[in-house]
C-alpha cells in the first residue's frame, strides 16, 4: 500500500469563520440538505462550539500510520477529519495522538469511527466527535492512507480546505464556494427565528406566524 499526501489547504478566512462560529449546527439543519454528519457522530465529551478548517484523512483498517505523520503537520485552527473507510471497531485516536494535535494548535477532531482515552480527551480540552470509545486501537502497520484528498465522513463528502462547525448537536461541513451563501442564508433566518420566538413567547400562534396555518386552511378539505 501507499500513501497519498496532497498540500495542506488554505485556511478559510477568520472573518468567514468567526461569522460561522455565530450559529448552532441546528439552523443550518432547517435549509441545508448536504454537509449535515450522521448524528451517529457525537462529541465524546462536552464540548462549546467548534469551527475551523478541513484536513481530511482515510486510515484503512486498523493502521493509524498517517494519523502520526498527519500530526506533526496541522495548524492552528485546523480541524482533523477521518475517514475510516467503514471500521465501527478500532480507536485511531486516543491520548498520545491526541496531546500531538493539541500541540499542534488544531481546533478538533471529527471521526467517522472511534476514539479511546475518553477521560484524557476531555482534560486536555481538545473537541473530538466520533461514533464511540473503544478498547481496540489501530497501530503503526504500514498500510497507507491519504491526507487531503476527498473524503466521506457521516455521510457527507468532505474535501480539504472546507469549514467545518461543531457543537453539542453535531457536525456540519461547508464546501468553501458554498460558504458564503449558507452564512447569508443563515442570518435571514436566525432574524426569523428571534422574530417567532419573540412572538409565540407574546401569546401569538406559532401556525399564524411561521404560515402553516395558511397553508393548512388554502388546501383544507371541506368535504364530509
Amino acid at each position: 500500500m501507499t500513501f497519498k499526501l496532497d498540500p495542506m489547504p488554505t485556511p478559510v478566512a477568520d472573518p468567514l469563520l468567526a461569522r460561522l462560529a455565530g450559529f448552532e449546527t441546528v439552523l443550518f439543519g432547517h435549509f441545508l440538505d448536504r454537509g449535515l454528519m450522521d448524528p451517529g457522530i457525537a462529541p465524546a465529551a462536552p464540548v462549546t462550539r467548534v469551527v475551523g478548517t478541513a484536513v481530511t484523512l482515510s486510515l484503512p483498517g486498523l493502521d493509524s500510520t498517517l494519523l502520526h505523520h498527519a500530526a506533526g503537520l496541522l495548524r492552528p485552527g485546523d480541524i482533523l477529519v477521518i475517514d475510516r473507510r467503514g471500521d465501527r471497531s478500532a480507536a485511531c485516536l486516543g491520548g498520545g495522538v491526541a496531546r500531538a494535535i493539541v500541540n499542534a494548535g488544531a481546533a478538533g477532531v471529527v471521526i467517522d469511527g472511534c476514539h479511546t482515552d475518553t477521560s484524557e480527551l476531555a482534560a486536555m480540552g481538545l473537541p473530538v466527535f466520533s461514533r464511540g470509545a473503544s478498547a481496540l486501537t489501530t497501530r503503526l502497520q504500514r498500510l497507507g492512507g491519504a491526507l487531503n484528498r476527498p473524503v466521506s465522513v457521516g455521510g457527507v463528502p468532505v474535501l480539504a480546505g472546507d469549514a467545518i462547525l461543531a457543537d453539542a448537536l453535531g457536525v456540519v461541513a461547508f464546501h468553501i464556494s458554498e460558504l458564503e451563501a449558507s452564512l447569508t442564508r443563515a442570518d435571514a433566518l436566525l432574524a426569523l427565528t428571534t422574530r417567532t420566538i419573540a412572538g409565540v413567547e407574546g401569546g401569538a400562534l406559532i401556525g399564524a406566524l411561521s404560515g402553516a396555518s395558511d397553508m393548512v386552511n388554502g388546501f383544507l378539505d371541506t368535504g364530509r
